[in-house]
């Protein structure tokens, strides 16, 4: 759910997504489907693309292609975008922190990974780098998205600047069955 409101957030701020959403809005401006259920299409197509790498879902891998989507289109009925810039720069901000707190209650509860990491996943464990795998899945859906019309601005660029730190404070908190510590989450 946090996905899904950091999603809208960052839309309706109309400064830049995330580089799957870029995709997102992309294709809904080309097709005329609503960005959430644009989001929804993309993610079961993306666990198509587990079948030949052996990737398998989880509990939390189909609820992340279910849920997102949908809060994403339920808070764009309701949240319109403010006229003020300052506004827009804090629900930007807002928006892109959520994927920290969204990130540690969805993987640390060990329900499986949403589609687009676990593409990430089953190319690293092909012989390609986490790194590697992670930004070149990254930078296709940008270039795909961006070719297509969706948004790139100062938003993207602080996504991709702070969503690693975000995601790995959050989730050294929040993994299941972790034991205090402030050893780095590995």
């Amino acid at each position: 759910m946090l996905f899904g409101l950091g999603i809208a957030l960052m839309v309706r701020a109309d400064l830049g997504l995330a580089p799957w959403d870029v995709l997102h809005q992309g294709l809904a401006e080309r097709t005329g489907i609503p960005i959430g259920r644009v989001t929804i299409l993309v993610g079961a197509a993306v666990l198509l693309l587990w079948i030949p790498l052996r990737e398998r879902p989880g509990l939390g891998t189909i609820a992340n292609v279910l849920v997102i989507g949908v809060v994403e289109d339920a808070a764009l009925a309701v949240i319109d975008r403010p006229p003020a810039m300052a506004a827009r720069i804090g629900m930007l901000l807002f928006g892109i922190y959520l994927f920290g707190p969204g990130s540690g209650l969805y993987i640390g509860a060990g329900l499986g990974p949403g589609p687009r990491d676990g593409l990430m996943t089953g190319v690293a464990k092909r012989g390609v780098s986490v790194r590697l795998a992670r930004t070149a899945v990254e930078l296709v859906a940008l270039a795909v998205g961006f070719a297509l019309g969706g948004t790139l601005g100062i938003g993207t660029v602080l996504f991709a600047a702070t969503v690693g730190p975000n995601v790995h404070w959050h989730l050294e908190r929040m993994t299941v069955g972790r034991q205090g510590g402030s050893a780095p989450f590995a």
